[in-house]
């Protein structure tokens, strides 16, 4: 089989445009996993370090020291409220000690000395009714019931966790989806490519076969091969079925003797 050699690849505008497509997702995919690796793995990883162990309620209590929390009221509107502070602590069943208790990572690293904060309004009462509202539900629902808290001994030996900020899904995503954009965009970029290669090789084909079929018609047009209506004729004489050969000389000595006559 012969060789196509000098196929064309010249892509049209609907191509090119597929191409753009592929590649976009192909960067959106690398970008968003280094994204989402550092903005959300790395303090899922930290979250999910912490085990699972059975917490009781030892005392809650509720300081008179008021902390400041931030509260947005439009684009440019901010301020600040304050609401009470309040503790929670719980007997942890790992290392025999006595914990304080936070709703989860956020709010430790928010507060670290408060069990919970609440979400921050204008109106300083709403903040305390928040506040109390967790509080009797301590005092009365968990009190001296065993639930599930998280604990950390290397990062932070004297708090537990009710919650985990992160959970197993967040390492689903971060890997789905940037995974899933990176391998749409070479699926687009390599079926491109690969329909334009064939298209462009069964075009070569198809000249080449056209080139090959028009070669006999050239052919039996050739003047070698050209043979007219009329072949000339060239005079010459009869002779007899059953002539003999005469020799030159017998027939001049035939013909003298008439001539004398």
């Amino acid at each position: 089989m012969a060789k196509l050699r000098h196929v064309s690849y010249e892509f049209s505008e609907a191509e090119d445009k597929s191409i753009r497509l592929g590649l976009f997702l192909i960067i959106s995919g690398i970008l968003s996993l280094f994204i989402l690796g550092f903005c959300w793995l790395s303090p899922a990883l930290h979250s999910l370090r912490s085990t699972p162990i059975n917490c009781t309620v030892v005392s809650v209590l509720r300081p008179e020291e008021m902390f400041e929390c931030v509260f947005t009221c439009g684009s440019d509107c901010k301020g600040t409220s304050l609401y009470p502070c309040l503790q929670i602590f719980v007997n942890n069943s790992q290392s025999n000690t006595v914990a304080l208790l936070h709703f989860d990572e956020q709010q430790l690293l928010l507060n670290p000395k408060c069990s919970y904060v609440p979400p921050c309004e204008r109106d300083n009462q709403k903040n305390r009714a928040s506040v109390l509202w967790w509080e009797d539900y301590f005092r009365k629902e968990l009190s001296g019931q065993s639930f599930t808290c998280f604990f950390n001994q290397q990062r932070r030996p004297d708090d537990v966790l009710w919650r985990r900020a992160h959970d197993v899904s967040v390492l689903l995503h971060c890997f789905l989806w940037p995974t899933v954009s990176l391998l749409l965009g070479t699926l687009i970029v390599l079926l491109t490519v690969c329909a334009r290669s064939l298209a462009a090789r069964a075009e070569a084909l198809q000249k080449r076969r056209s080139s090959y079929e028009a070669c006999p018609d050239l052919s039996a047009s050739s003047p070698t091969d050209y043979k007219p209506d009329h072949e000339p004729t060239t005079p010459s004489r009869a002779l007899p079925l059953f002539a003999v050969p005469v020799r030159r000389r017998d027939r001049e000595h035939q013909e003298r003797p008439e001539e004398g006559l």
